[in-house]
């Protein structure tokens, strides 16, 4: 979410107001790459490069002084550093509402709900699941990995229903690989479709038409015309699979006894 904007404003100073050689870009963060997945942290770096955006990794914003549009960060020994900005947007770490972090149902550690990574369903109170931006799943919170969690807590919620009672006596469950997408809006007319699951394997839908860590105009298409279309008319509804469309998804199912 914050590339998108920096990545707009950016192609937007380039091409609109032809103002971009007197503006320096910078893109601030705390993590180590521009993204969780090699494929696609390369190639936002490589972009980076040729459009002259500076990257400064491994930095937290603490502190902003309005008033002389003064921004201090701290790196990860507790050292601090200033810059100063004209311009400055900032989207700031997301964490779980209080009537989950507060009850019995959260994570110690994190405070969203507490799941099984596979199955979704809580290790204390086995009719509790959970999916989206509530559940402590580690992957990207998007609405792609709700579309793809939701066939698999369904399928284990019918499962628990059925065997109400005796959860041991179920020998198999669906399991959530993990998958998300990204798409990232790099200019008018360009986007990067990251799809990855878990352990930042990529999983994308469209391999062997393009390589999707290049900027393609087809999937800025489709990102600024279908799928909000999509989401309205289809996704809200439980009638869109992601990356299977209209079609239901083919849900794996393991052993109980070798879930991790």
């Amino acid at each position: 979410a914050p590339q998108k904007i920096m990545w707009l404003a950016d192609d937007y100073w380039r091409t609109k107001t032809l103002v971009r050689d007197n503006v320096e870009v910078e893109f601030v963060t705390g993590r180590d790459a521009l993204f969780p997945v090699p494929k696609y942290a390369e190639a936002l770096a490589e972009i980076g490069v040729e459009r002259g955006v500076a990257v400064s990794y491994n930095l937290e914003l603490v502190e902003i002084d309005g008033p002389n549009r003064i921004a201090t960060f701290e790196d990860q020994h507790g050292k601090r550093s200033s810059r100063h900005y004209d311009f400055l947007h900032v989207t700031p770490h997301m964490g779980p509402p209080a009537v989950i972090a507060n009850s019995p149902l959260a994570d110690s550690k994190s405070g969203f709900v507490d799941v099984n990574q596979y199955t979704l369903q809580h290790p204390r109170f086995s009719n509790v699941f959970a999916l989206g931006d509530s559940a402590n799943v580690p992957t990207s919170r998007t609405i792609a990995a709700i579309t793809a969690q939701a066939p698999v807590l369904v399928q284990n919620l019918i499962i628990n229903l059925q065997e109400e009672g005796h959860p041991a006596s179920t020998s198999q469950l669906a399991r959530y690989d993990g998958y998300t997408s990204s798409p990232i809006l790099t200019k008018r007319g360009g986007l990067i479709l990251a799809e990855f699951r878990y352990d930042g394997v990529v999983k994308e839908t469209f391999p062997y038409f393009f390589d999707q860590s290049k900027e393609v105009s087809i999937l800025y298409i489709l990102q600024t015309g279908f799928f909000p279309w999509a989401y309205w008319n289809l996704m809200l509804t439980g009638r869109w699979y992601g990356p299977r469309g209209l079609f239901e998804p083919r849900i794996k199912f393991v052993d109980t006894w070798a879930m991790p």
